[in-house]
């Protein structure tokens, strides 16, 4: 999604393909992937940041997956 990041492309493929594991594992559809992802992000925001930054950065990641899926010209 990120088109630069902090983070090696090794370590961000090396968590992505177990993620993928587990959504395959128990034979999940599109729609409940989706679901478990987005509770997994909201999971993330609630436990991990502060109540202050918490909108600004679902903003910034809603408008980062938006545009990933945007169809180049």
């Amino acid at each position: 999604m990120a088109s630069k990041s902090k983070y090696q492309d090794k370590q961000v493929d090396a968590i992505l393909n177990e993620m993928i594991a587990v959504l395959e594992k128990h034979q999940a559809p599109v729609d409940l992937s989706l679901m478990v992802l987005g509770n997994m992000v909201t999971n993330l925001l609630i436990s991990s940041v502060g109540t202050q930054q918490q909108q600004a950065l679902a903003q910034a990641f809603s408008e980062a997956l938006i545009n990933s899926v945007k169809p180049t010209k």
